[in-house]
């Protein structure tokens, strides 16, 4: 079970065609079979006698009235797009819910959201359609009875992806898909480190390969005739010997920031003493 938070519109007519797979239309009739859920003050807001199969049309215009009554309520940031749209995905190998399952997913979903609190009579107009297979959409206006604009919990993501799970649990349904662990990203001690060890390697480093060439031409010179030489090849062995110390501070360098990348494990408390008891 995936929720996604679709961007709010300024009329319903979009999410609920998005919701019915067609255009919103005046002729058709949308059963209990097909809204499963809707907010709970429908009930006495509609009359005993009013029909009770609406058309997809006046469900839309029942979601957009608020809207009409209330012209100057607006986000904090003056928003006016009040309709907001949940899409709800089950995984592809689900079983079919059943109608009760359906509702009871709608309504739990619509309080993770923040769109129906449990004792507001003057909350927000919402419903929930069932129309396609393994989905449900829940389409609600966030202006409320009173005219005062619903901002949902910042946290809303979170709540919706927590409370998915638990209806998971609940109705034994198919986890939906964990997010792949990506790689830790290497600290920028990690990478200096790093390249520290790559100067200092005496394998591969370029400077154990200068220190080496250096060497070889100390040899060779010292090989020739003469005593001129015999000074310059012993300067050579005294660099060749400062790029060899060079490579060990480098290499305990590279140590120290390597160690500093690692977490630290807070150190557990020493253990009380207990004082030995002695029998009389």
């Amino acid at each position: 079970m995936i929720p996604h938070i679709n961007e709010r519109t300024h009329t319903p007519h979009d999410p609920l065609s998005e919701a019915l797979g067609r255009p919103v239309s005046p002729d058709d009739g949308l059963t209990e079979y097909t809204v499963v859920a809707h907010w709970p003050g429908l009930d006495s807001y509609t009359l005993d006698d009013e029909q009770k199969i609406w058309t997809s049309a006046q469900w839309a215009e029942h979601l957009e009235d608020p809207l009409l009554e209330h012209p100057f309520a607006a986000s904090p940031n003056d928003d006016r797009r009040a309709i907001f749209h949940l899409d709800i995905r089950l995984h592809p190998d689900d079983r079919v819910l059943t109608g009760p399952e359906w509702a009871e997913a709608a309504h739990r979903l619509a309080r993770a959201a923040g769109i129906e609190v449990p004792g507001d009579e003057n909350g927000c107009r919402w419903i929930a359609a069932q129309a396609q297979p393994g989905r449900l959409d829940l389409i609600a206006n966030l202006i409320r009875l009173d005219g005062e604009w619903h901002a949902p919990p910042a946290d809303a993501h979170r709540q919706l992806a927590e409370e998915s799970r638990r209806i998971e649990q609940d109705l034994r349904l198919i986890p939906a898909p964990t997010a792949r662990r990506l790689p830790a990203v290497p600290t920028a001690s990690t990478q200096l480190g790093a390249l520290l060890a790559q100067l200092a390697d005496e394998q591969s480093g370029p400077l154990a390969t200068v220190r080496g060439l250096v060497e070889h031409t100390a040899h060779r010179i010292a090989r020739q005739p003469g005593t001129a030489g015999a000074g310059t090849a012993h300067r050579l062995e005294l660099i060749a010997g400062r790029l060899h110390a060079i490579q060990h501070d480098l290499d305990g360098a590279a140590a120290h920031l390597s160690d500093l990348s690692r977490p630290r494990v807070a150190a557990a408390p020493p253990a009380a003493h207990r004082a030995a008891h002695r029998s009389p």
